[in-house]
């Protein structure tokens, strides 16, 4: 096979989350923005891009960038809005997005869990009590029972060490708590929660084959000052920390935590070792860190050594660092799956060359006997950007948050020439 071809069993295909792209949603994070605790504090998600509401209108969107496979994750808040209350028309109509996904030959990847919470969550059984693993069985069994029979993939949880470092050890994000100690509890949890979902995820297969894992952030670091041992080793441990130890957890069956100052703990979790069919991970950038006197003692940077300059959202442009990343995760011995990978790119100039530049890493990895077998595109449409709100744009297809109208970026065009050609070539030079 040629260094730039695709096997025809790769999967390419296309991402969002229900909080970003659904609208009318009340949980947690409608709460945190009537906070004003976003980068403008007068930013709604509110409609976001009515993506419930046009939902089968947009799986054309989905198949017209050529992709085969579809993420998309389910609202708690929408399916369970008060505590032990379920909204079965919620579930219903989960159910019949899901189908007609089926019967457009797209395959849905099903998040059950992409950061957001019924407010409830938090008032009542948050993440660092027992009892939050009651309220998240309860709610990962009816998931199960969404997806049977669909041959659905399954992303138990997006981003656990965002969410544990934004909730839990930062206060940038809900729940808003900065505790070391109640930071190890929840990631504890969130990993016994990850087995609870497999597990209601067998229980519904019927002996079938089932595909389950989780999408982890990873990141390449590098020391912000060289010639500081702290910030060096302040790489070293994020490198283990931030990337691997959840990962690893769900891989042993133990979650090694040792960050001093920051948080330190061992738990075993039951069922936890070889829990996931792949490895799911999202990568965007490099940072530099450097090392401060307050907790969690750690400055995140943006630098561009390269001069390619930075993206609109101020990141590094670091497709390097993909491919180094990649060759790490060989020694989980699972199949590899890019569940996010994409750029803020405002004028839609970037995108095409991002996406070449990456999926050549991609390629060399897998030359490196990486088995990597799917890459999914953050995002099909631009969307509400978490903290960030309105401002990056991330999308295939360009969102005018006016009118809510949706337009193919050069990107779209792009993707779907590698998708189904399943060749990589260069972009047509950006206008």
């Amino acid at each position: 096979m040629s260094d730039n071809n695709f096997p025809p069993e790769f999967t390419f295909g296309v991402a969002t989350s229900s909080y970003q792209v659904e609208g009318d949603i009340e949980n947690d994070w409608s709460v945190w923005e009537r906070a004003g605790r976003l980068k403008e504090p007068e930013a709604r998600a509110g409609k976001a891009c009515d993506h419930w509401a046009r939902f089968f209108e947009d799986i054309d969107l989905i198949e017209q960038t050529g992709a085969t496979a579809y993420r998309m994750s389910i609202e708690w808040a929408r399916v369970e809005p008060v505590r032990g209350e379920w909204n079965e028309q919620a579930w219903t109509d989960y159910r019949s997005r899901l189908e007609a996904l089926r019967a457009r030959n797209i395959r849905p990847i099903v998040t059950f869990h992409h950061f957001t919470h019924p407010q409830w969550f938090h008032d009542e059984t948050p993440w660092h009590e027992p009892s939050c693993l009651v309220s998240w069985e309860r709610f990962a069994k009816r998931c199960a029972e969404l997806i049977e029979g669909l041959d659905a993939a399954v992303i138990t949880f997006n981003e656990p060490n965002v969410l544990l470092l934004g909730g839990y050890l930062t206060a940038m994000t809900p729940p808003g708590i900065a505790s070391g100690k109640l930071a190890f509890e929840f990631y504890a949890n969130l990993a016994r929660a990850h087995v609870i979902a497999r597990n209601a995820v067998i229980d519904r297969s019927h002996g079938k084959p089932v595909t389950v894992g989780i999408s982890q952030n990873i990141m390449a670091f590098a020391a912000d000052r060289v010639w500081n041992p702290l910030d060096h080793a302040l790489v070293k441990l994020s490198a283990h920390h931030y990337n691997h130890a959840f990962l690893e957890a769900l891989h042993t069956g133990q979650l090694r935590i040792q960050m001093p100052g920051v948080m330190t703990g061992t738990a075993i979790i039951d069922g936890g070792a070889k829990s996931t069919d792949f490895v799911g991970v999202n990568y965007y950038t490099r940072t530099h860190l450097r090392f401060v006197r307050k907790p969690p003692f750690v400055e995140f940077r943006y630098r561009d050594p390269s001069k390619r300059g930075l993206t609109d959202i101020g990141w590094e442009y670091y497709p390097e660092g993909f491919g180094t990343l990649l060759r790490q995760l060989k020694r989980y011995g699972s199949p590899v799956w890019i569940t996010e990978n994409g750029l803020d790119d405002r004028s839609g100039a970037r995108r095409s060359q991002f996406i070449f530049d990456h999926l050549t890493e991609l390629l060399k990895a897998r030359a490196d006997g990486v088995n990597i077998t799917t890459y999914l595109h953050w995002s099909l449409m631009d969307n509400f950007e978490w903290l960030e709100a309105w401002g990056p744009r991330f999308g295939l297809y360009h969102v005018d948050f006016d009118t809510l109208v949706r337009t193919p970026t050069p990107a779209r065009d792009y993707f779907r020439q590698i998708a189904t050609s399943r060749v990589l070539t260069p972009p047509p030079a950006a206008t």
